[in-house]
């Protein structure tokens, strides 16, 4: 075997104890000398208290053919989601009605935005954004079912995406260990070329700043008068640094300013004018083109009734949102569930190709409602649930049930609520035993597995699709003992790809 087929499947030799401290020593310098980090929990009282990011220390292999499979699909999907939202609002449309459903069942939550939907419906036509923001990633395990390699999708998430300003970071880190020869003292251990170097954090921003300058054409503003992105975060939010990226590259490249506000300086800080619904900074006067939310995902992000109400605000204002409420619940895991349906996904694909390739990207996921797929739903989560995953309509990470905890954890909640949740097939993802997780300067050498994430970027509106791009990738791994993935919420790490 030569070097470079080898190097593609492993990382070197297990390290020496001396060996492993020399590599940690230089990520902890290069990921505080480049920004790869983030808040540990509780740093509200010292803010400078920033620390390295949770990360491995060798790139993870995937096979090159699912990455380019993942990435090929990304415009397919962002169009299908895009779709599906421009349909959610035709009040006779199937998912208009799916939705109204699904809010009954979640009503602290799905409930909630879809309150807020009906409420924004009522504003006067002339007063509405028709374009649309959405920033979407799709998260994929690779399922070595039957021996053949095959992207399978864990969620669609397309409400408050993280991680694309640190993706590149994690990948220049490892790229960097490589080509300065720290992983192997002889030279480079492993093919350059092989190195995937994502662009999101880049690509994020420039769809951002693509969202202000058709605001700025719409409303003929001119060059002197520029409005500005509003980003919407948690209070005490710890992924600062991720976030930093894309304000920092709005600036830098496409010269468009930014604010970070909370639900709380909503209140405070903003006003809309009466007569044309346009959001505006109260001391600067500053226009604001694009809200773009960076929370909102989870019940924990309403800690109030102002909470919600700053929400409404924001979304009855003319600026363009990412995502504006019905983006944001077409991303909802009963959404997911019903597009596994052929007949479904007939409706919002163009062509039998596209189709196909969807389907392809799909597990099997039951509803656990009173229709005959419900019913055997309901029959599976019960009596053979150790080959699935109960899931809410939740973002974040630490909501899931798995496995034998489904049985006892749906008798101990109402059945009625049963259809709040969905039933999905776990995927069954290679181990990886040979790398390194370092979290909080301490190295873990447990197998992990690794999910992928393909960000992707549309603008769009009733008529016509602006712009509709892949935006670059991502890698999280997590030990294999751990059943959730949120690198923030404490369950995994960013890692980087390796292809082969």
């Amino acid at each position: 075997m030569g070097k470079d087929q080898a190097c593609a499947n492993m990382p070197p030799s297990p390290p020496s104890k001396h060996q492993l401290d020399e590599l940690i020593r230089e990520i902890n310098q290069w990921a505080i000398t480049n920004g790869l980090t983030m808040y540990p929990p509780k740093f509200e009282a010292n803010p400078s208290s920033a620390s390295v990011s949770p990360v491995t220390v060798y790139p993870t292999p995937i096979p090159k053919k699912c990455y380019d499979e993942a990435v090929d699909i990304q415009p397919v999907f962002n169009e299908l989601y895009a779709r599906i939202t421009q349909d959610m609002a035709h009040s006779d449309s199937f998912l208009h009605k799916e939705t109204e459903a699904m809010a009954l069942s979640d009503p602290e939550f799905t409930g909630r935005l879809w309150s807020l939907y009906l409420e924004t419906s009522k504003i006067a036509a002339n007063r509405k954004q028709a374009l649309k923001l959405g920033i979407f990633r799709s998260d994929y395990l690779i399922d070595k079912k039957n021996d053949n390699d095959q992207i399978k999708q864990v969620e669609f998430n397309t409400v408050s995406v993280s991680f694309a300003g640190l993706s590149g970071k994690i990948d220049r880190l490892h790229t960097f260990l490589n080509k300065a020869n720290k992983y192997d003292i002889k030279g480079p251990y492993y093919n350059e070329s092989n190195m995937i170097v994502s662009e999101s954090g880049f690509l994020l921003s420039k769809a951002l700043a693509k969202a202000v300058e058709s605001y700025k054409l719409q409303q003929k503003i001119s060059a002197s008068n520029d409005p500005i992105v509003a980003f919407i975060v948690q209070r005490n939010e710890r992924n600062v640094f991720d976030q930093k990226i894309l304000e920092l590259n709005l600036l830098d490249k496409f010269n468009v300013k930014s604010i970070r506000l909370t639900f709380d300086d909503v209140h405070e800080k903003l006003f809309i004018d009466n007569e044309t619904g346009k959001l505006y900074v109260k001391d600067s006067k500053q226009e604001i083109a694009v809200v773009y939310y960076r929370t909102g995902y989870t019940t924990t992000d309403y800690t109030s009734e102002k909470d919600w109400e700053a929400r409404l605000f924001l979304e009855k204002s003319f600026a363009i949102k990412a995502p504006d409420l019905l983006t944001q619940l077409s991303g909802s895991k009963k959404i997911q569930q019903l597009l596994t349906d052929g007949n479904v996904l007939d409706k919002y694909t163009s062509t039998s190709e596209q189709k196909d390739s969807l389907l392809k990207t799909f597990v099997k996921i039951y509803p656990l409602d009173d229709t005959a797929l419900g019913k055997e739903g309901k029959r599976l989560a019960l009596t053979d649930p150790l080959k699935y995953v109960l899931k809410p309509q939740r973002e974040g990470g630490g909501n899931n049930v798995y496995k034998e905890n489904i049985p006892g954890f749906l008798k101990s909640i109402e059945e009625r609520h049963w259809d709040a949740y969905i039933l999905m097939e776990l995927i069954e993802p290679e181990l990886n035993k040979d790398n390194v997780i370092l979290r909080d300067n301490k190295p873990y050498n447990e197998a992990i597995i690794s999910e992928l994430g393909i960000y992707g970027c549309i603008l769009f509106d009733d008529k016509e699709v602006l712009v509709n791009e892949f935006s670059g990738s991502l890698l999280r791994s997590k030990f294999n003992t751990s059943n959730e993935g949120g690198v923030a919420a404490g369950f995994g790490c960013l890692d980087s790809i390796i292809l082969y």
